[in-house]
């Protein structure tokens, strides 16, 4: 064999063997996920991979909800109208704890009311700590969540998946960490990009009860919203924010108006839950109303 031929032979044989690295690598991600449940305008399926940290005894699963064209789906917050996903994992084995996570949601205008939710495809991260780290884990889902166009249809399915030990180590898969990173982050954790909330003005008495938001977003602050929860206060809902003109330091302000059903006082001393998200990233931050 000429020395050029070795060389062709040997970046041959390198490339044969990373192709079936990279296979067997699509295969293992492959294989921590369910089979797609097939619905008349969604997809859904479970995934699961090692935790982003190599510390501890959890690890990363997530819930992957595909829309087809023009199909929406909603956050745990809807909004004026829909129906927020509800996740029962009470059929899961070996598992001490479940937590899942939303990534940061869109306001979508509709004709009869503004919502918040999803648009094409989105994954919930769910946060599982096993009882037993040795011992293999059986996910089983049963979810409850709504999709809508021009009607909105409740859908109800179930899935499993398990996920033996050795599927817990190792490197995170990425479409999981992408999902991760797009839940917004409490302010210990906030990442250079993410907004920060400077105050929340509460007027709570008279005519025209309110609360006013303020927040820093990212220079030029492309898709920066707000979105508040109650959630210390059962049976209340907030309306949604209106953006107001930004202050002259350019800090971004909105006003909720609390003049439309419920008692605007049952908000003195509750804590509120604010959501604000930006193209550059999004936070997480508890404020008690005073």
């Amino acid at each position: 064999m000429t020395r050029t031929g070795f060389i062709r032979s040997a970046i041959g044989a390198a490339g044969l063997v990373l192709a079936i690295a990279v296979m067997r690598g699509a295969t293992a991600e492959a294989d921590l996920a369910s089979p797609w449940v097939e619905l008349a305008n969604a997809r859904v399926r479970l995934l699961a991979g090692p935790a982003e940290m190599p510390a501890g005894q959890s690890f990363l699963a997530g819930v992957e909800l595909r829309l087809a064209d023009g199909w929406k789906t909603y956050w745990r917050m809807p909004g004026d109208a829909g129906v927020p996903p509800n996740f029962d994992w009470a059929g899961s084995r070996n598992v001490a704890s479940v937590e899942v996570l939303y990534p940061a949601p869109t306001r979508m205008v509709e004709p009869a009311a503004v919502t918040v939710g999803y648009e094409g495809s989105v994954i919930f991260p769910v946060k599982v700590v096993p009882r037993a780290a040795d011992q293999p884990v059986v996910l089983k889902l049963r979810m409850e969540f709504g999709i809508c166009r021009d009607i909105c249809i409740p859908e109800d399915t179930t899935l499993a998946l398990a996920v033996e030990p050795a599927a817990m180590k190792g490197a995170p898969a990425p479409s999981l960490v992408a999902a991760l990173e797009r839940v917004p982050r409490p302010p210990a954790r906030r990442h250079a990009g993410d907004p920060e909330l400077k105050g929340l003005t509460a007027n709570l008495a008279g005519p025209a009860p309110r609360l006013v938001v303020e927040a820093r977003f990212a220079e030029g602050g492309a898709g920066a919203d707000l979105f508040l929860e109650a959630v210390s206060v059962e049976d209340t809902y907030v309306p949604l924010p209106t953006r107001l003109a930004d202050a002259a330091d350019g800090t971004a302000r909105f006003e909720i108006d609390l003049s439309h059903g419920g008692n605007p006082e049952a908000l003195r001393g509750k804590v509120v839950r604010l959501t604000l998200v930006s193209d550059a990233g999004a936070s997480d931050v508890s404020w008690t109303v005073r």
